[in-house]
């Protein structure tokens, strides 16, 4: 039978990052994985960033809906219908805004005999666990019905912020393993069962928040990246972004994390879709991200005069 696994975990946490090392893992140790991102605006852009690692017709993008709600429907549809494989296995990574219970208790009803009752990995950001104002809450929801929860950005935490958020973790899910990435044994994870731990209720509605995307032109500079999230408010909790820089004929990629951290690199292949730059969080608007982009060519004309 095959296992499903989902990873959900707050933006930012590092999910991509977590399904990048199984993908290579699995495939490394012969296993034929397929993948299904779910985002709010253009799944695809993130899609493109795992063709380095596994064949493209092995990866679903969904976008515009969520997953735990509107779109479970079309997830379970989809999972029915993927291709059955020696060594198989199908890994998730729900959009970071995911009500991570709701996606657990509705994604197993219906799905074939042939899968596995899917379980949850939760991915959490050691340094900002708990830190995320009103949406402390959501990130709560995120670990309580998972199985495994596996820790990152430990670098960037003491010794006693890591030791106190795990304190907390256990205490929220007692019954999930606690592991960081390196310490994965890909083999097992298929073997792990689904949560016992009872969830909290939860507004379903507050992982609702708005989205969107317009074109974004060619920039005359990396400086431009750093004006444009600079001048997005900060209740966009993830800024994302793909155009061209200057005379480079290949694309950039960047992102803004909910800290306010812009990290920027190569793009792998062509935007189907063209360039574009995207927003999740209150207050994503398209008025806001075109003023941004106005503002950023300005900026960069009298650089460059």
């Amino acid at each position: 039978m095959e296992a499903i696994i989902t990873i959900v975990g707050f933006l930012g946490a590092g999910k991509t990052t977590l399904l990048k090392h199984l993908i290579a893992n699995y495939i490394a140790n012969g296993w034929n994985p397929f993948i299904v991102l779910n985002d709010y605006e253009n799944a695809t852009l993130d899609a493109l960033q795992l063709t380095d690692k596994i064949d493209s017709n092995w990866i679903k993008p969904l976008t515009g809906s969520c997953i735990c709600c509107s779109g479970i429907h079309e997830l379970r549809n989809y999972v029915n219908q993927i291709p059955e494989r020696t060594k198989g296995i199908t890994l998730i990574e729900a959009n970071g805004t995911s009500d991570a219970c709701s996606l657990m208790e509705f994604l197993g009803v219906g799905l074939h005999d042939r899968f596995l009752p899917p379980i949850q990995i939760s991915v959490v950001d050691v340094k900002n666990w708990q830190k995320r104002g009103e949406h402390n809450e959501l990130e709560l929801n995120q670990i309580q019905v998972s199985s495994l929860i596996v820790l990152t950005h430990l670098s960037k935490a003491s010794e006693i912020r890591q030791n106190f958020v795990i304190g907390e973790l256990k205490k929220l899910n007692p019954y999930a393993k606690i592991l960081t990435m390196d310490a994965i044994d890909i083999s097992l994870l298929p073997e792990l069962l689904p949560s016992k731990n009872t969830a909290s209720k939860f507004e379903h509605q507050k992982t609702h928040w708005a989205s969107c995307s317009t074109d974004l032109p060619n920039l005359p500079d990396v400086k431009c990246i750093d004006d444009i999230c600079n001048a997005l408010p900060k209740s966009i909790l993830r800024v994302k972004g793909c155009t061209k820089i200057g005379n480079e004929n290949k694309h950039t990629y960047f992102e803004r994390n909910p800290d306010g951290e812009v990290f920027i690199r190569p793009f792998n292949g062509t935007p189907t879709t063209g360039s574009k730059l995207l927003t999740i969080g209150p207050k994503s608007e398209i008025t806001l991200l075109k003023k941004a982009i106005k503002e950023s060519l300005y900026n960069a004309s009298l650089r460059l005069s």
